[in-house]
């Protein structure tokens, strides 16, 4: 394993100079903020600070990981290393590149321990070193995931908050996801009684131009809200795709009616010779490492797990997304009881000039909904399950809601999808149709 670690460094020579100065400043930034505080729980086979370490008797296998697993252990040499800890930080990524080989970022961090050994590593000094070509291009995408990690334990979100698209979420909606761009960092949240508990985050990686998807091949991310489609088995899939896919509804109906196009999306694991991938280096997909993505897998259920993708997140407290949004809360009430009571006229004035369903206009909407009113013959409407998620950025002001809809005397009833959009100081549907 050491043969490896050096044979990685001696292929980047002449650009490791410069990625070890990058690497003790952000040691540096990270106990400045005191941000250590904050990492994952301590990993099986972690030393404690200050003990020797165990010499290894025998080489070990590579084990599979747990996720947020491998992270957790790279932070903690990162600790041990600031702490001028050289050797107990050396017998950590010893280890850790031995179960992960395949995790580059690990295996360059346990080159620049061995170098240590031999000549101590000074960033004045090594800021001096040049990089250029496909290699100087690796060893910046590996120094943009050390930095990134590192920059996402530093900021963690204040307990209590949570991503402020997610204003109400139904039963149904077990579980959310949201993706920090800026942070390239998703969050896995529970949706629990008392609101959404954040269970777990991760690296990941993004498309190669960067985000804000606009038409198909442009190697972006999409921005908005989104939801898990299905769950591809990953015997059906290339070994590029690692351990699964779950692909989301890129595009979505705000994305249509701006004229985006492209598909595809996915939420999806690695190949076997990488664990993890470069902060920009899909084709728009969001990529996580194996570990990370199974335990997204085993956890979120289809069709009903939003995905919020974001350029950076707002994290505010579950009390005051609910009190920025009565007028629309208003809105919905007006829709419901028009539609209960079979109200044309004022559930007209709710729908857009440019409403579309599935191709439908609104005049052809129209005169479907009053097809629907005279069926049910004065019978109330009941919405179960109710749940509304905000998009805004600065073209426009969206809800996507999602409900039930169930006629007094039935037992079940189809699940609708709303998009509302304001327009001034109202409210009006620009799409609604059966999901």
């Amino acid at each position: 394993m050491r043969r490896l670690a050096i044979d990685l460094k001696n292929h980047f020579r002449p650009m490791h100079r410069a990625y070890t100065a990058t690497l003790l400043m952000a040691l540096a930034v990270l106990w400045s903020t005191g941000a250590t505080a904050q990492t994952a729980a301590k990993p099986a086979g972690t030393p404690k600070a200050g003990t020797k370490p165990r010499p290894q008797k025998t080489a070990r296998a590579p084990v599979k990981a747990r996720d947020g697993e491998a992270e957790a252990r790279l932070i903690e040499v990162y600790k041990l290393a600031g702490r001028a800890k050289s050797r107990e930080a050396l017998a950590l990524a010893e280890r850790l590149v031995t179960d992960h080989p395949n995790f580059q970022l690990a295996q360059l961090v346990y080159g620049d321990l061995l170098s240590a050994q031999s000549r101590p590593l000074r960033a004045q000094n090594d800021l001096a070193g040049s990089a250029a070509g496909a290699n100087a291009a690796m060893l910046g995408d590996l120094r943009l995931e050390s930095m990134l990690r590192l920059k996402a334990l530093r900021e963690r979100p204040a307990p209590g908050t949570i991503p402020s698209q997610f204003l109400q979420l139904s039963p149904r909606n077990k579980h959310a996801i949201a993706v920090d761009a800026s942070r390239a960092r998703l969050y896995l949240f529970e949706n629990t009684p008392t609101g959404l508990k954040l269970l777990a985050d991760y690296y990941i990686s993004l498309g190669k131009s960067g985000i804000d998807k606009s038409v198909e091949g442009d190697l972006r991310t999409p921005l908005g809200i989104y939801f898990v489609t299905s769950n591809l088995d990953p015997k059906s899939l290339k070994d590029f795709y690692g351990s699964g896919a779950l692909p989301i509804n890129y595009p979505n109906q705000l994305d249509i009616k701006r004229g985006k196009t492209g598909g595809g999306i996915w939420l999806h694991g690695t190949p076997p010779t990488q664990f993890s991938r470069a902060p920009k280096a899909t084709d728009g997909c969001v990529v996580l490492a194996n570990p990370d993505l199974e335990r997204i897998i085993r956890t979120v259920e289809v069709r009903s797990t939003p995905v919020v993708i974001a350029q950076t997140l707002k994290w505010v407290s579950a009390q005051s997304v609910k009190t920025d949004v009565q007028s629309f809360e208003q809105a919905l009430q007006t829709w419901h009881k028009a539609r209960s009571g079979g109200d044309l006229g004022t559930l007209a004035s709710l729908y857009s000039s440019d409403f579309n369903s599935f191709g439908k206009t609104l005049a052809e909407w129209t005169a479907m909904q009053r097809a629907e009113s005279e069926k049910m013959r004065g019978r109330s409407v009941q919405l179960k399950d109710l749940s509304y998620l905000r998009w805004t950025d600065s073209a426009a002001d969206t809800m996507v809601v999602t409900f039930g809809e169930v006629i007094s005397g039935s037992r079940t009833g189809p699940v609708r999808r709303q998009y509302w959009a304001r327009q001034g100081r109202q409210w009006k549907i620009f799409f609604e149709g059966v999901i």
